[in-house]
């Protein structure tokens, strides 16, 4: 099946290298451009395209309140382009949060056109076949009052396309108290930082980029850095390691290597695996169910992309899957104090 794409970008220049990186794909048909919102809307009514690719920053409208009427008025998917700069990642965030399927960054400084776009032409294919949606924005799930984790326990996330979302809804409806919780979520370099302290903002949960060498804690939340290394855990007392090696599973940082290393810790644990294209994080938890985790999987209905939820499924790694309203109570109900 051949996608369609309209290219949404205020540059001619720009809108040139997004359809060149796209047309080297036989599976993708570039149908039209269109240098502003207004223009793109008269395009999507015109063309009826597949995907759409949108810059941020662009005149008459800006990118993030034209999605938002996308979205509202016609959902359909969307991959966000960006630069690759602290405020392009925050815009690039809420557009996920909105429901945008993904993004990509803009050629800069070092960054030439092809290495810029390519994951392009993969992440549009994933997006024609995505469930689109509005975003939800935070869970509607009641904090708890009273909560207190099992004593030593670590919950182990892994994500991937879609992942913004349902991380947001899962950890604003995390306690102070929460387990300690490490994070894996496919995500640039530039924007961990940003997501991590978009996360901290709306959980009562102290959520951080993951440092090396970072003791685990109740109440704390570690996400692993985009792009350059590995997130582990280990040791009696367990800390975050960032270890620079090759990708597994096609990725780095990899939800396998961050589950592997949480099967090998020998202490209460629970494992959960939320929307994503490909396979990663399958193997890794079914290694944790093996050693007594607890296991998780995000259901096909909720997730944006069922990919590493239904290989983990189907390889026997998850003991229950739920839609991603679930999944705050449960994952909490399995990490708490039998003692409380």
């Amino acid at each position: 099946m051949t996608v369609s794409v309209l290219i949404v970008d205020d540059s001619p220049t720009m809108r040139g290298l997004i359809a060149a990186a796209l047309r080297r794909d036989p599976e993708i048909e570039v149908i039209g451009s269109a240098a502003d919102p207004l223009e793109a809307r008269e395009a999507i009514k015109r063309l009826n395209p597949d995907v759409i690719t949108l810059d941020v920053e662009m005149p008459n409208m800006n990118g993030l309140e034209f999605l938002e009427k996308i979205m509202r008025l016609r959902p359909m998917p969307v991959v966000m382009v960006s630069t690759l700069t602290q405020a392009g990642a925050e815009v690039t965030l809420a557009a996920l949060e909105l429901g945008a399927v993904d993004a990509v960054g803009k050629p800069g400084a070092g960054v030439t056109a092809q290495q810029a776009f390519s994951e392009l032409a993969a992440k549009v294919k994933v997006a024609a076949r995505s469930r689109v949606r509005a975003g939800t924005g935070a869970s509607s799930a009641p904090v708890p009052e009273t909560y207190r984790a099992a004593p030593n326990h670590v919950l182990a996330i892994g994500a991937s396309t879609g992942g913004v979302e349902a991380l947001l809804t899962i950890l604003s409806a995390f306690p102070a108290d929460c387990p300690a919780t490490v994070v894996t979520q496919h995500m640039p370099a530039t924007f961990t930082p940003s997501f991590a302290a978009r996360l901290d903002r709306s959980s009562a949960a102290t959520v951080r980029e993951a440092t090396d060498g970072a003791l685990l804690e109740p109440g704390h939340v570690y996400i692993a850095p985009g792009g350059e290394a590995h997130l582990e855990v280990g040791g009696i007392t367990p800390r975050c390691r960032l270890v620079h090696s090759e990708t597994v599973s096609g990725h780095r940082p990899s939800v396998d290597v961050l589950f592997r290393s949480v099967a090998r810790l020998h202490r209460p644990m629970t494992g959960v695996i939320l929307t994503g294209m490909g396979r990663d994080g399958a193997s890794g938890l079914l290694e944790m169910r093996q050693a007594g985790a607890s296991t998780l999987g995000q259901d096909e209905s909720s997730c944006v992309v069922y990919g590493m939820p239904r290989v983990a499924f189907e390889e026997g790694a998850v003991d229950r899957q739920l839609p991603l309203s679930r999944l705050p109570s449960a994952i909490l109900d399995l990490c708490a104090d039998p003692a409380v």
